[in-house]
This record gives C-alpha cells, sequence and structure tokens, in this order.
C-alpha cells in the first residue's frame, strides 16, 4: 500500500495533536485505526502520541495496548505510562516498568520519586535518588523537590537534604525552597520556614508559590496577622495576585477562626471580582462552615460561583458533614453534583463517608461503599479505604471495619488511628493496644490524634497506670507535645478510676488555661462517683466559659436531684431558665428498612407506639422474673411529686427503651439491632438492656455520646466501666 506524501503525513500529526489537546477520544480512536492499518508509516513519534492521547483521555487499558503495539520504545514511550501508572496510584506496575527502560533518563527517575512522595513512601524515593547520583545523571529540581516532598514526614532527613541542596548549590531553584518550606511549616517549624523564605527574597528566587506557600503557614500556626501582612505585601510589591492567593489569605483566616477578618476579605474579593471564582469560593466555603456555625453563608457563596467545579461541590459536601444534624444535606448534596454530571473522587467518598458515619446509618454507608468499588478511582485509594474503615466502627460494625482493614494492600497512622478509635469506642481495648504496638513494630510513626485513641481505650477499661505510660512516651519517645484532648483523655481516665484529685491536680498543673472541655471531663467523672462539691466547681468553671451551653446546668441539676437536694437543683434550673438556655432533647433513633425512627422519652407520636408499650410491659414482667429492680433514682423526680410506680413507667419508657423494643418487634429473631442516643445513655436502661439481650438472645449496639455499649447474652463490652 502506498504510503502517504509528507504533506497528508503533516496533517495527521496535527489532527492528533488537536485531538490531544482537546480530549477528543472518537476521532483519536479513528486516527489509531488508520494508523494500525499501515495507512500511515508507523513511527515511534506517533505511536507515543497515541499513548498519550488514551491517557489524557482516562483510558488508561487502551493506552497500554498503544505502549504494548508500539514497535520501537523510546525512554519517551515508557516514561509516558509511568506516570499513568503513578497518576491512577499503580505505583507497583510503575516500578514494574521502569526496570525495563534500557537506558533510563532523568525524567524516568523524577516521576517515579514524584510517585513515591506522592505516597508518602520515603525510603523507596531515597533510594532512587541514590541511583541517580551514582549514575551521573544530573540532578534538577524536580529530583530534589520530589525526594523532599517524600521525606517530608521525617524532619531530620529534610533538614539532611537541605544541607545537600545548599552545599551543592541547588538553592538556586525555587521550586525546591517552596517544597522545603511547606515540608518545615507542615511539621510545625514555622521558624525554619520563615528562613527559607527569607533567604529566597534575598536572592530574588520567591514567586507567587513562595509568598502564598508562607501565608499558608502562617495561618496554620495561627499568625494569622502576619499571614495577613505577608499579603499586604505582596500586593505592595506589585506581585501578581491570583485565586491562589485569595484562596491562601481565606486559610489563614480560617486556621486563627477569624470570621469577622474573613469576612472583611471577603467584602474585598467581591469589590476584585474574584467571588465568583471556584477555588476561591472553596476557600470561603471552608471558612463560613468552620467558623460561622452553619452552612447558611456557605450556600449563598455556593450559589455566587458561576461555574462550580469538583473541588467546589467537594467541599460543600465536607462543609455539611462537619455537622451531624446536617448530615443529610451531605447525602443531598452529593446525590446533586453527580446529577449535574460530576464523578466523585476519592475526596468526594471520603467526605461522604463522613456524613454517613454521623447518621449512623449502616444502609446508607454500605450504599457509598459499594458506589466507591463501581467507581473509576482506583479502589485501593488509602484515604476512602481509611474512611470506610472509620465509618463501619461508627455505624456500630466494627467487624466489617476490621475487614475493610483486612483487605488494604496498605496502611497509613491513619489507617491505624481510625481500627484503634474503632476498637477503644467498642470496648474492645486489648485488641485496640495491640494494634498501637503493631503499629510501632511496622515503624508507623503515631501522631497526637493516635494517643487520643490509645489513652481513651486505657480510660474505658480502668488502666491508669499503662495511660500515664503512653501519656509520657508521647514526648519523651515521639516528640508529641500534649494538647487539651491529652489532658482530657488523662482528666477521664483519672476520674473514671475515681481518682478525682489527682484529676483536679491535672487541671491545675496543666501548661495552658483549662478551657470547657477539661471542665466537662471532670464533671462528668464527679457525676460517675458522686462527688457533688466538686461537680458544683467543674460546673462554675464550665458555666464561666461557656454560660449557654446547656451541659454543666442539665448535668449538676440531675447530680442534685440523684441526691434528693431538690432547692439547689431547682436553683440551677431558674438560672438556666433565666439566662434563656434550653436543653437539648434527648432522643434515640434506629433505622430499620432505610428509614429512621427516632423516639423520645415517653414518647405517642410512633405510629406502632401501642405495640411498642404492650411490648415493653410484657418484657417488664420478664425482666423483673429474672431479677430486674428499676433503678428510679434515675427517674429524677421527688417523691411527693409521684410514687415509686409512676417512677418505675417513667422509665419504661425512656427513649432508648421504646427504640430497642420498636428494633425487637420490627426484626426476625437473631437479628442484631443498633441504636442511638445523642446524649449519655441512661443507668437504668444501661442495666435493663443487658437482661433484654439476654431474655431476647440478640445482639444490642447502643451508640451514645461517648461510646458505643454493646450487649449480648446479659453483658455489655464496657462492663459496667463507663
Amino acid at each position: 500500500m502506498q504510503c502517504m506524501y509528507p504533506l497528508q503525513i503533516q496533517t495527521f500529526r496535527n489532527l492528533l495533536k488537536a485531538c490531544i489537546a482537546q480530549r477528543d477520544l472518537i476521532t483519536g480512536k479513528i486516527l489509531h485505526a488508520l494508523y494500525i492499518k499501515s495507512l500511515i508509516p508507523p513511527s515511534t513519534y506517533l505511536s507515543n502520541h497515541f499513548t498519550s492521547l488514551y491517557i489524557k483521555c482516562g483510558s488508561l487499558h487502551s493506552a497500554q495496548t498503544s505502549f504494548h503495539l508500539t514497535q520501537h520504545p523510546n525512554v519517551f514511550s515508557y516514561n509516558t505510562l509511568i506516570n499513568a501508572y503513578a497518576k491512577h496510584s499503580l505505583i507497583h506496575l510503575a516500578h514494574q516498568l521502569f526496570e525495563e527502560i534500557p537506558q533510563p533518563d532523568i525524567v524516568s527517575y523524577n516521576t517515579l520519586i514524584a510517585a513515591y512522595a506522592d505516597r508518602g513512601e520515603c525510603g523507596p524515593a531515597l533510594r532512587l535518588f541514590e541511583e541517580v547520583r551514582e549514575l551521573g545523571l544530573g540532578l534538577d529540581g524536580f529530583t530534589l523537590s520530589g525526594v523532599i516532598t517524600a521525606c517530608g514526614y521525617d524532619v531530620g532527613l529534610v533538614r539532611q537534604l537541605h544541607c545537600f541542596v545548599v552545599m551543592c548549590g541547588y538553592d538556586c531553584y525555587t521550586s525546591v525552597n517552596n517544597v522545603l518550606l511547606a515540608c518545615y511549616s507542615r511539621k510545625g517549624f514555622l521558624n525554619e520556614a520563615k528562613r527559607v523564605f527569607r533567604e529566597m527574597g534575598e536572592g530574588g528566587g520567591r514567586d507567587e508559590v513562595s509568598w502564598n506557600a508562607m501565608i499558608v503557614a502562617c495561618g496554620q500556626h495561627r499568625e494569622g496577622l502576619e499571614a495577613v501582612g505577608l499579603f499586604g505585601e505582596m500586593v505592595r510589591k506589585g506581585l501578581k495576585v491570583d485565586m491562589f492567593t485569595m484562596a491562601s489569605v481565606l486559610t489563614a483566616f480560617t486556621c486563627v477562626k477569624d470570621l469577622l477578618g474573613g469576612m472583611q476579605f471577603h467584602g474585598m474579593m467581591i469589590k476584585s471580582g474574584f467571588h465568583g471564582n471556584s477555588h476561591v469560593g472553596s476557600g470561603l466555603i471552608d471558612l463560613y462552615s468552620k467558623c460561622a456555625g452553619g452552612m447558611m453563608e456557605c450556600r449563598k457563596v455556593f450559589e455566587e460561583i458561576r461555574a462550580p467545579d469538583l473541588v467546589l461541590w467537594n467541599t460543600m459536601i465536607s462543609g455539611f458533614s462537619q455537622y451531624e444534624d446536617l448530615s443529610e444535606d451531605a447525602l443531598w448534596c452529593f446525590r446533586e453534583m453527580q446529577r449535574n454530571g460530576f464523578r466523585p473522587d476519592d475526596c468526594s467518598f471520603v467526605c461522604v463517608t463522613s456524613a454517613c458515619s454521623n447518621l449512623s446509618s449502616p444502609s446508607v454507608g454500605k450504599q457509598v461503599h459499594a458506589l466507591a468499588i463501581k467507581s473509576d478511582i482506583p479502589y485501593n485509594r488509602i484515604s476512602v479505604n481509611n474512611a470506610l474503615v472509620a465509618m463501619y466502627s461508627k455505624c456500630g460494625n466494627v467487624h466489617d471495619a476490621r475487614r475493610v482493614f483486612d483487605t488494604m494492600a496498605e496502611h497509613n497512622t491513619v489507617s491505624l488511628n481510625s481500627m484503634i478509635a474503632g476498637y477503644a469506642q467498642h470496648g474492645v481495648e486489648a485488641e485496640s493496644l495491640r494494634l498501637f504496638e503493631l503499629m510501632l513494630q511496622k515503624d508507623i510513626s503515631p501522631n497526637s490524634i493516635t494517643f487520643i485513641s490509645v489513652l481513651s481505650a486505657c480510660g474505658h477499661t480502668g488502666k491508669v497506670e499503662e495511660g500515664q505510660k503512653y501519656f509520657n512516651m508521647m514526648k519523651e519517645k515521639f516528640g508529641i507535645e500534649p494538647e487539651a484532648e491529652h489532658f482530657s483523655c488523662m482528666i477521664d481516665l483519672l476520674g473514671r478510676a475515681g481518682k478525682l484529685k489527682e484529676a483536679e491536680r491535672i487541671i491545675e498543673t496543666m501548661p495552658f488555661n483549662p478551657g470547657s472541655i477539661e471542665w466537662a471531663t471532670l464533671l462528668g467523672a464527679c457525676r460517675k462517683h458522686g462527688n457533688v462539691e466538686l461537680a458544683a466547681k467543674a460546673a462554675s468553671e464550665f458555666l464561666r466559659l461557656e454560660p449557654y451551653n446547656a451541659a454543666p446546668y442539665v448535668m449538676l441539676s440531675n447530680m442534685y436531684a440523684s441526691v434528693a437536694r431538690w432547692e439547689e437543683a431547682a436553683n440551677i434550673k431558674r438560672m438556666m431558665r433565666g439566662r434563656g438556655v434550653k436543653k437539648k432533647p434527648g432522643c434515640s433513633w434506629i433505622e430499620m428498612d432505610k428509614k429512621v425512627h427516632v423516639f423520645v422519652a415517653e414518647d405517642t407520636s410512633h405510629p406502632m407506639i401501642k405495640e411498642i408499650h404492650l411490648y415493653m410491659e410484657e418484657l417488664l414482667r420478664k425482666m423483673k422474673q429474672a431479677g430486674y429492680v428499676p433503678d428510679i433514682k434515675w427517674a429524677l423526680v421527688k417523691d411527693e411529686e409521684v410514687g415509686r410506680n409512676e417512677k418505675e413507667r417513667r422509665l419504661l419508657y425512656h427513649s432508648e427503651k421504646l427504640a430497642v423494643a420498636f428494633g425487637l418487634i420490627s426484626t426476625e429473631e437473631g437479628v442484631p439491632i443498633l441504636v442511638v442516643k445523642n446524649l449519655r445513655i441512661c443507668g437504668d436502661c444501661h442495666n435493663a438492656i443487658k437482661l433484654i439481650s439476654a431474655i431476647t438472645g440478640r445482639k444490642i449496639t447502643v451508640r451514645d455520646a461517648h461510646r458505643f455499649h454493646c450487649f449480648k447474652e446479659g453483658h455489655c463490652s464496657c462492663r459496667d466501666y463507663w
């Protein structure tokens, strides 16, 4: 068959380039068919372009086929496919193909190093870096940026690489300095980040990325004013202020919770015309969702964006998922995003899975899990699996959480944190602590969140000595400074064990002023052990910090009522009414056939309430035969107001008992049920549900505001230590 004239070949090349630029897969396939049929002279150049076309159009399988059809692949051919494998998180295939290159060039190494950097795998990246030096290929900014990013979690290594950069004169690369700045900032070394930024200025090597990174660094370290000052200096120097700069300043306001400053900056952006930009819109939504206490302003921002992108939709879903009572809105937003033609990515699934966790909806969580499997994102994406582990744990199914965990190709700190926290919340503290020890054996560095879960596991089981050991280990072994949450865990650990004076001493000796969380934790411990005097002190301090939070009023009032100090209880209630503080109504809910049924105490609104009451009365008869005695102190009413029988009746119709009864009569025998309560489970309900689980032969899980109670055969996973 005759070959085409040079002019026609050039036209063919131009058409192919246009297909790549426009991601026109259909026309590209037609051209490829002509090429395969030998109507166009074969060339490595054209074959490489077809591989690039398929990669840009998201067809990895076709790209692989195109590569294998290339008669004489060159290093560019290999690099193109390696890059595609890296972007699809197929690092093992990328490395395997890299090993097949006859003579890899610096681009080959840079591509693979960058792939390992994206995954935070320091060892392989360093080995490749050493090979580059041994082969004398000539390092460039991409090589060093990649290897520094890969080692970003080890500040010691970053410092060594920084020395190497300066000694060998590679500090002239702005990209390398930007990565160093970001690494130092991310690990809390703001002064080192500032020094890098300052030295870049001396050589005139700062670009817009440098300024944006420094603004974000200051914001993350609660130096919002300095971040805003940097923005002002950037403007005065006449540097280009783009959407990334605006988003960086918004991040600074968000990090320091400066809503007023953020709103003023929002006004400036409206005048500058940036408010309609999708990237800036994401920053605004993040600001308002985290600092304004709701999503009303976020909705307004979203509606002003002319062309919302996937990132903006994800930010909205994330914003809704931060509020338990808006989790349904997060699911609606996720569905609406799909209706608008957007395919969810890994971030979408992480955000919507978080919303499922808040709802404690196993059915919706499983639907999202199934959709993630069916989607075109790599199923081994670690962030999605981490979210699924957390979701199943929070939905009361620690078994499925462990199943997802065990099927993951790899684990990181977040994976282990999620599983450790899941076991701790379900009272499986032995497995929780075993996983922590396994984490240390695998050289996966724990972070501050890890220790919160570990200390919580110790707290729920009364392991005071172990808890103190792990608390000391944080700083001594890992250099992690204890934060408010860690001190709260220690207060809880000691308080649950009845060591109230030691718990109070921790509050008094903390390296910073105690907040409402610490006093609330001590107040809860006082309630458990009946120390009314110390409870009054804790409640007073709590109210000083948060005078409109209902929790301290309710907890102290209930404590007074439980010991028949009715006048003090009434005074607390009067104070509460005088300040206009309203108690959060207690309610319990259960999901049945994809519908959520909500109950409140003495509920009469449910369509099956008569059947529920009849069933509860029958259960009460069987429970009393088994030795159950209603603990009427939990009725919290005066003896002269109502008699014992009325108190028992009120206890019988607590919201968690009603939800459990409905679950039992609505499901077949042997089917486990999950009930969620928005407050702490009542002591009488705890005792009653233990007996109900034995009488009915059911596994009953109650998730309250603090933990999971898994009732089975008359026992609870908390072993009555809660």
